[in-house]
């Protein structure tokens, strides 16, 4: 399989410093045992960034996901 790069991560993923966070976040959940979403025989870490690659997984700002959490939700009259 052929190498991957820094640049090929970044297309979805706006700074390097989001890319080790969502592949470091990625990895772990792969090593306790989430099924992986595209084909590896790497290590977990090499798993994780060919997902951010193949653009299977997102980096969702801790920000965004805090303030998703604290929006009030509709209810029905």
């Amino acid at each position: 399989m052929a190498r991957i790069t820094v640049e090929d991560c970044l297309k979805d993923v706006d700074s390097r410093f989001e890319l080790v966070i969502l592949a470091a976040r990625r990895a772990k959940m792969i090593i306790k045992g989430a099924k992986p979403l595209v084909e590896s025989t790497n290590r977990p870490i090499v798993g994780a960034l060919r997902e951010v690659a193949a653009e299977k997984v997102k980096f969702i700002h801790p920000r965004e996901e805090e303030t998703q959490r604290q929006l009030p939700r509709k209810t029905s009259k």
